[in-house]
């Protein structure tokens, strides 16, 4: 990934990796899809993260705002943001790795999220008529201001993790003072 998708060569990947083009072709067809293992490994690790987060007893604005700390600073994260860009510069040609990439990354992340809120509205906590809007908004705002910046090398770094726990309380408050049932 240090090299870029299209400037690494499959010889430059093998020499890297210390084995022959035929050992790599065993385990992967294509420089695709050894991409595409390679962005899974760490993507499992981050949603193991982030529906952990989401789990146990704690309050629900302490489990948003776990949830959004673990968002925020994996995809600001120096790996995620390289992934992220990589996949965005082959999408053009070839849309089923954008399409994957988004289907097993973010989608799947949504879905943990909205099945939290949709137990939280059967609880009666929360009071929301657009139960996945709502948790694409709560996404957005885990890491409002962070994730773009550093897409598109604006901020070189990613944020503190104080930056990130800040976001973070923000986001669970404006979240929960549009969609908390107890609200005034």
């Amino acid at each position: 990934m240090q090299m870029g998708f299209d400037a690494a060569s499959v010889s430059d990947i093998c020499t890297a990796a210390g084995v022959s083009k035929s050992t790599l072709y065993v385990y992967f067809a294509s420089k695709e899809d050894l991409f595409e293992a390679l962005v899974e490994e760490r993507r499992e690790a981050m949603f193991e993260n982030l529906q952990s987060s989401l789990q146990g007893p704690a309050p629900l604005a302490d489990r948003l705002a776990a949830f959004a700390r673990t968002l925020g600073a994996a995809i600001c994260s120096d790996d995620v943001i390289a992934a992220q860009r990589i996949v965005i510069a082959i999408a053009e040609r070839r849309p089923d790795i954008g399409t994957r990439f988004y289907e097993s990354g973010a989608a799947k992340g949504h879905a943990v999220l909205l099945a939290v809120l949709e137990q939280e509205v059967a609880r009666g906590t929360l009071v929301i008529p657009d139960l996945p809007l709502a948790a694409y908004q709560f996404v957005e705002l885990s890491a409002a201001g962070h994730w773009r910046r550093r897409l598109f090398a604006k901020a070189a770094t990613p944020p503190t993790a104080e930056v990130i726990a800040a976001t973070a309380q923000s986001a669970v408050a404006m979240f929960l003072a549009t969609y908390a049932a107890s609200r005034s």
